[in-house]
């Protein structure tokens, strides 16, 4: 099969004198299919780099005595309690002290007294939350009995892995478990013992001192940093002030490159940056405890991250979700903010997000390239990829991949967000296999080149975006021109495919198929008209939009939609078509409230 599948001719089919191939007979509907990701040589050093290295740390860490050398003095009291801002849900610690640990959509029984630790897990996602604690904000909220069964789990995962596991002690959980442990020490602390009191705090310091060491990519120093530097904040005496020390300063020069001037996260994700910003609160209110200054760099990284999550924040209260990151939740969203600006009231760019807004609507486009290298583990290859909230119900949107669900890589590609796919193919793809385990799964593809144009007018504001993603295999630049009347809470849109300069005698003249999709929230409905042109929107309000378009093939199409790791139907408005490479297509759309007038049948 040729590179552009069904829908290009045999090489024993040539096309009439004249004629385009591919235009006639091209199957309206075909299974968007991956091109394989490709490392090239440029990313053969990192390969060979981390190989090497893994291998060394592993034999190091495994090694009989290696326990022995995290070792250091212990603290003899717990200094403070530092508040996390996370909210609580109560429901998974009740079910822990009833034998019941439901964690990531799954669940494990055990009698009151077992072990949950040393026995299979559901699944990897379980897996992780066990191993990183992220039971235990809930468990402590259930008073002193939550307290006693918090420190009887916490001392038992202590006795099954005092020796280094690669995944026990992975870099990313440990900084989570460390977290969750510093937050939780001091009232475990209340109910243990001498004896227990002692080794609590010996498992602390045996934490923060691994996190200060490699391995570890640069993408979550900036987290581990932040979780050892707590762990400091929280031992008293010498032995946190040494913790607490050598953690700051490497968190100083870390977080000017997590961080960018606007407040974007260098990973792009919006999530990324709020769960960032939420551990650089507990930190900071850590420190303020004990009475010691919280450093410039950190208290910039929080203004910044806090001014970028007003924009980041859309009418119905969660983040605007691109680049790997989901939506979070209200009041997560809430507790980061703060007092800072109302979300309905800003416009604006942040981190290569772009937001324009009239009364009713909020539309955000993705206005950068995603992130390259380590940073792109959880980035997307969903260029000007799109999302609109009427009022205050989400409708336009993505798949929601993030990397709570692995095992959907194929979220990831052009087709998971509302945004033009061209010939089958992605732009991007992630990595797989023995490459993923080594590099995690970044995201490899051509470098993408992302123009933005914006203008504001007298009641109407105009964003024009443009990529160069589709030059390489059809000459093609695609350009997203959107306007939206802020009077009449209208937004018209155009999706233009014409050929790169310079290209145009290069690659030859076919039909190239094309998709524009837009990803439906869970619980959207959609209603197709008579016109077969246009498709009413109805959200959780029940107020209705109609969405209209001028392409040759409108339909409404089940696809999926992944909320906190788990699997949800939903639905996608796809319109299809086939665009020439050797002139420009248009396709042109819009988006009105219904009862304005010229409603269709």
């Amino acid at each position: 099969m040729s590179p552009l599948g069904p829908f290009s001719r045999t090489e024993g089919d040539a096309p009439a004198p004249g004629e385009i191939p591919g235009l006639r007979g091209a199957p309206v509907r075909t299974p968007v299919r991956t091109t394989g990701a490709s490392t090239g040589p440029a990313l053969w050093p990192a390969i060979i780099g981390k190989l090497l290295s893994r291998q060394l740390w592993i034999e190091a860490y495994g090694l009989p005595g290696y326990a022995l050398t995290l070792r250091g003095r212990t603290a003899q009291s717990f200094a403070s309690t530092p508040r996390d801002f996370r909210p609580v849900d109560p429901a998974v610690g009740k079910g822990i002290l009833g034998g019941r640990f439901v964690l990531a959509g799954s669940s494990l029984e055990i009698e009151a007294t077992e072990d949950p630790f040393n026995r299979p897990s559901p699944n990897r996602a379980f897996a992780t939350d066990l191993h990183a604690f992220a039971w235990l904000p809930s468990l402590m909220a259930q008073g002193e009995r939550g307290a006693r069964e918090a420190l009887r789990l916490t001392l038992i995962w202590a006795d099954v892995f005092v020796r280094w596991s690669p995944f026990a002690w992975d870099p990313d959980i440990l900084a989570r478990r460390a977290v969750n442990l510093a937050c939780a020490a001091r009232r475990m602390g209340q109910v243990a013992t001498e004896a227990e009191r002692l080794k609590l705090a010996s498992i602390l310091g045996r934490q923060a001192r691994q996190l200060l060491r490699p391995p570890g990519g640069v993408a979550t120093l900036s987290e581990r940093m932040t979780a050892a530097a707590l762990i400091g904040a929280v031992l008293s005496g010498p032995p946190g002030a040494a913790l607490r020390r050598k953690a700051l300063a490497r968190l100083s020069r870390a977080l000017p490159r997590t961080v960018g001037v606007d407040g974007g996260h260098a990973g792009r994700s919006p999530e990324a940056g709020l769960e960032l910003l939420l551990d650089l609160l507990t930190l900071d209110d850590g420190l303020s405890r004990i009475s010691e200054p919280t450093p410039d760099a950190v208290s910039d990284a929080i203004h910044r991250l806090r001014k970028a999550l007003i924009i980041q924040t859309l009418p119905d209260g969660r983040l605007a979700t691109l680049q790997g990151g989901g939506p979070s939740t209200v009041e997560r969203v809430a507790a980061a903010r703060g007092i800072e600006g109302r979300p309905e009231d800003v416009s604006g760019g942040v981190g290569g997000l772009s937001r324009i807004r009239s009364p009713l609507l909020t539309v955000t486009a993705d206005t950068a390239p995603p992130a390259r290298g380590a940073w792109s583990t959880a980035a997307c290859a969903q260029p000007l990829s799109l999302e609109i909230v009427c009022g205050k119900d989400r409708l336009v949107t993505g798949c929601g991949w993030t990397p709570r669900a692995a095992d959907r890589q194929g979220l990831r590609l052009t087709p998971g967000h509302s945004t033009l796919t061209l010939g089958e193919i992605s732009t991007g793809e992630p990595l797989g296999g023995w490459k993923a385990d080594l590099l995690g799964s970044r995201l490899v593809g051509a470098p993408l080149h992302v123009e933005v144009d914006q203008r504001d007018g007298e009641g109407a504001v105009w964003l024009e975006i443009e990529h160069d993603g589709w030059v390489h295999e059809f000459g093609l630049m695609h350009q997203r021109r959107l306007y939206l009347d802020q009077r009449l809470d209208e937004l018209r849109a155009e999706e233009r495919l014409h050929p790169a300069p310079g290209r145009k005698e290069v690659v030859r003249a076919i039909a190239a198929p094309y998709a524009v999709r837009f990803q439906l929230e869970p619980g959207v409905q959609a209603s197709l008209a008579r016109d077969r042109r246009s498709i009413l929107l109805r959200g959780h309000s029940g107020r209705g939009w109609w969405f209209r378009t001028d392409g040759p093939d409108v339909a409404i199409e089940p696809s999926v939609h992944v909320d906190e790791g788990l699997t949800r139907r939903s639905l996608q408005i796809v319109v299809r078509g086939s665009a020439r490479t050797d002139s420009e297509t248009k396709i042109r759309w819009k988006l009105s409230p219904a009862g304005a007038g010229g409603d269709p049948s």
